[in-house]
């Protein structure tokens, strides 16, 4: 009998143990299908359409507005601000109420029983109604935990600023890469067509090599040569189409257009040389003065300082007041509702064993800000010089791709023309062409790094290309302010105040 009532009990508590097990359900495909449309649409929406062929900073605008990990940035922004203004919430005092209804199965009631006889001294009574109504609305606000909640709150606007510059540098390196991802596809437009129609003419000389192969004219030896020469020359057309084929791509990516948009670029001044007319030691300064991480250092160690000052706040004891309101439905009380007040000390002794070790480690904090800011100045002021001397060298660079496209582009001009008095063969003609766009392929792709390390120099001076004010958030405002602004900047003016991206 026992041990049946063992085995039914132990399959009671199985029944039960299973009944609470937790299962998760896979997520159905038409779930994962219906998201995705979602974030389909999501990702371009409310996108100002591409009206004519896209500029430079016009594209730079599109960043900036579009570009999704710039969203991101504004999103952790908008967070920062909502979790400052609730920090301020915890400065105020706390408050408490309570109602509700309160009963029992039987009476409250107690006697009394005499210490020094042990009998009983009072017959039992009762003093509160078995079922009554009771409610109670407290105030308690502690002096000390203000402060603490008030450094905690300056702590969390410190952590909103640093949510700001790291949106300023998200800022600086979409637009940076926006600068070398469209340089690269204004050369891809220049030069993809080109590559083309020469990989067609190639194709067209290999079948008639191959024909004339098949029908045994000529010297087979020779015959086989030429169409080897003819197979290198397609294949480094191909590389070279490869390497420009995905720059449009990538430019399509960063201002967040929907991928297979067809993309025409503004024809740009060609080959507009840029030049530094700003003074290094003024880079130096501004460098060291507006860089976002810099920035985020200094808001991080007036964190750290902030973080010493509660723990030396822990040392003192806390006044503490407060104040309530009361109700019980007790029919026995003579007074049904009453008010109550206090003024109190309270001091966790631990703090006081606790607190100096916590000073120290705030202290070595700070001594690690300073010091990581420290290392980090040397560190940027490197990168600026990097960028000066990346501009000086992509400069010599262009300068001579530039030379040797020229004397190229005669060159094959010559050769056409001996072509064209039947006094040159077609595969001569082929190489010259070919030599040309690999030179103007090379002088293009130096023009792009020129004029990417020419944009390095500002952003690792830490400014801002997105002016301070801007007339409206419309893509051709944006672009309009990034154009002046970048004009500034060719002037040798870059006294413009920090930048803020239009909300």
């Amino acid at each position: 009998m026992n041990t049946s009532k063992k085995l039914f009990g132990m399959s009671v508590l199985a029944l039960v143990v299973s009944g609470c097990a937790v299962t998760s359900e896979p997520i159905e495909r038409s779930v994962s299908e219906q998201r995705a449309r979602t974030d389909l649409q999501d990702m371009y929406k409310g996108q100002e359409p591409l009206s004519g062929p896209l500029t430079l900073h016009q594209a730079m605008a599109r960043a900036v507005k579009y570009n999704l990990e710039g969203r991101l940035k504004i999103m952790e922004e908008a967070l920062a601000k909502r979790q400052l203004d609730l920090a301020s919430f915890d400065m105020l005092p706390r408050m408490a109420l309570d109602a509700g209804y309160v009963g029992r199965n039987n009476v409250s009631a107690s006697s009394s029983e005499s210490v020094e006889t042990g009998t009983q001294s009072l017959e039992p009574s009762t003093s509160q109604d078995r079922d009554r109504e009771v409610a109670d609305l407290t105030m308690v606000w502690n002096v000390l935990d203000f402060g603490v909640s008030y450094l905690s709150a300056k702590q969390a606007g410190d952590q909103r600023l640093i949510v700001q510059e790291r949106r300023r540098k998200v800022i600086n390196t979409i637009v940076q890469d926006v600068r070398s991802a469209y340089w690269r596809a204004m050369a891809a437009e220049r030069l993809l067509k080109q590559i083309d129609s020469l990989m067609t003419r190639v194709e067209t000389a290999r079948d008639n090599s191959q024909r004339m192969s098949e029908q045994r004219i000529g010297d087979p030896v020779q015959t086989l040569g030429y169409q080897r020469s003819l197979i290198q020359a397609t294949r480094q057309l191909e590389e070279q189409r490869r390497a420009l084929s995905l720059a449009k791509t990538e430019l399509a990516t960063l201002i967040n257009l929907p991928l297979g948009t067809e993309l025409t670029l503004a024809s740009e001044d060609e080959y507009v040389v840029p030049e530094l007319k700003v003074d290094l030691a003024l880079l130096e300064q501004e460098a060291l003065s507006n860089r976002p991480e810099l920035r985020e250092q200094d808001y991080q160690t007036r964190i750290t300082a902030t973080e010493t000052r509660k723990a030396m706040l822990r040392l003192l004891p806390g006044l503490e007041f407060s104040v309530g309101g009361h109700y019980d439905s007790n029919s026995f009380l003579v007074e049904q509702g009453w008010a109550d007040y206090g003024v109190k000390v309270t001091w966790n002794l631990f703090n006081v064993i606790s607190a100096p070790a916590a000073i120290d480690v705030a202290k070595a904090g700070e001594e690690v800000a300073q010091a990581r800011r420290q290392a980090m100045s040397i560190a940027i002021l490197a990168q600026l010089y990097v960028a000066n001397a990346n501009y000086r060298e992509a400069l010599r660079q262009f300068k001579t791709n530039q030379q040797l496209a020229d004397i190229d582009g005669q060159i094959v001009g010559q050769l056409r023309n001996r072509h064209q008095a039947a006094g040159l063969g077609e595969l001569d003609l082929i190489q010259g062409e070919l030599n040309t766009l690999q030179a103007d392929l090379r002088r293009d792709l130096s023009y792009a790094e020129l004029r990417n390390a020419y944009g390095q120099i500002f952003a690792s001076a830490g400014l801002d290309l997105l002016p301070d004010e801007v007339q409206s958030t419309e893509v051709q405002s944006i672009a309009t302010a990034l154009a002046n602004r970048e004009a500034d900047w060719a002037q040798g003016n870059i006294a413009v105040p920090a930048a803020t991206m239009p909300q």
